[in-house]
């Protein structure tokens, strides 16, 4: 039987794309472009043929990773926005460990590592995020955002200093993987494995959430924290791993970026992919599964910005402007829950004369 709460989270979302939809298309028209052409210019780019498919699909890998880094903490009642900071961390990870292996090691055992070091770096990234809040009391919305920039910070020196291949010179990178050891593509496609690892990860989330006592002592602790204490539910242990598995999650995205996209370490690690993922979870009302659904609609969105540039003359960071504008309608209807009337429960009052 379908509820008030399970209305609300299928209308209130898909209302604030629609505004979103409207804003952007008053903001195109300003531009001098014709919405309605620049929609469709984005249907095409992003699901006209099999080949714009698969350019969405390669987007919405790091994004499903990445939108867990939101969607598992906000279950603890956590708003936590370090997904890029986490992601750039597991990249960072993620070519150490590959490096670090030589030429000689099998290439399975190499990209196990690699994702085990991205993992163990982003989890560790929003873990010490976890633990200012669990232990001095720290917002962690303000913390993990300051951490974005820290690890942003980090990579630049890495790759400018310690880590810098010298041949790199006009984009500072570290010393390239082995190709033997970058994650391959699925066959008969451009996709790489990393949008399976995305898929296999939501579902894992969604079975730990919804379907396991972890689950349920998370979900409670998020519905009431000082009932959940009284309960005598372990509320710290609950967010330091809470925390580690959202880290992780971003951290193999990382993972995915260097060993399946850029085969190395550098800026490019820092391209918005975390932002997103923020965006993601918030439509996805922070379900796993949705959150793996919505990606793919993002990714499309992402993957045409060179339409828009090429046939109507707009800037290719205009799709970042629909992505902000989506957000913002979706942090408003966020305020709605609960309170559009014509969802609200009918109640009888008899009077007894």
């Amino acid at each position: 039987m379908l509820t008030r709460k399970h209305i609300e989270s299928v209308v209130l979302p898909l209302s604030a794309i629609l505004v979103a939809l409207l804003l952007f298309g008053l903001f195109c028209l300003a531009a001098g472009a014709n919405p309605f052409g620049v929609y469709g210019s984005i249907y095409k780019a992003a699901f006209g043929q099999w080949s714009s498919w698969q350019n969405t699909l390669i987007r919405a890998a790091p994004l499903m990773l990445s939108a867990l880094c939101t969607a598992l903490p906000a279950r603890l009642g956590l708003v936590i926005i370090g997904n890029e900071g986490a992601l750039v961390m597991g990249g960072i990870g993620a070519i150490a460990a590959g490096l670090a292996m030589g030429t000689a090691a099998p290439p399975l055992l190499v990209q196990i590592l690699m994702a085990l070091a991205g993992m163990i770096f982003g989890g560790v990234w929003i873990g010490i995020v976890g633990a200012l809040r669990h232990w001095r009391g720290v917002n962690e919305t303000i913390s993990s955002l300051l951490m974005n920039y820290v690890a942003i910070a980090l990579l630049n020196h890495l790759v400018e200093g310690p880590m810098k291949d010298p041949a790199s010179l006009n984009k500072p990178s570290t010393f390239p993987l082995e190709s033997l050891y970058r994650v391959g593509t699925i066959p008969g496609t451009r996709i790489h494995y990393g949008l399976v690892y995305g898929i296999i990860a939501c579902i894992i989330a969604y079975i730990l959430i919804q379907r396991t006592t972890f689950g349920f002592a998370a979900r409670t602790a998020g519905g009431n924290l000082r009932a959940a204490r009284i309960a005598g539910l372990p509320v710290g242990k609950l967010t330091l791993a809470i925390c580690f598995l959202a880290g992780s999650c971003a951290g193999l995205a990382g993972m995915v970026e260097v060993a399946a996209v850029h085969g190395r370490a550098n800026a490019s690690l820092n391209v918005g992919y975390g932002y997103g993922g923020i965006l993601v979870a918030f439509v996805a009302r922070h379900n796993p599964l949705a959150a793996g659904v919505i990606a793919v609609l993002l990714g499309g969105i992402l993957a045409s910005g060179g339409i828009l540039q090429r046939s109507h003359g707009l800037p290719d960071a205009t799709v970042l402007v629909f992505q902000g504008l989506v957000f913002l309608c979706v942090l408003y209807s966020e305020s709605r829950y609960g309170t559009i009337p014509a969802l609200q429960p009918q109640t009888n009052v008899t009077r007894n004369s």
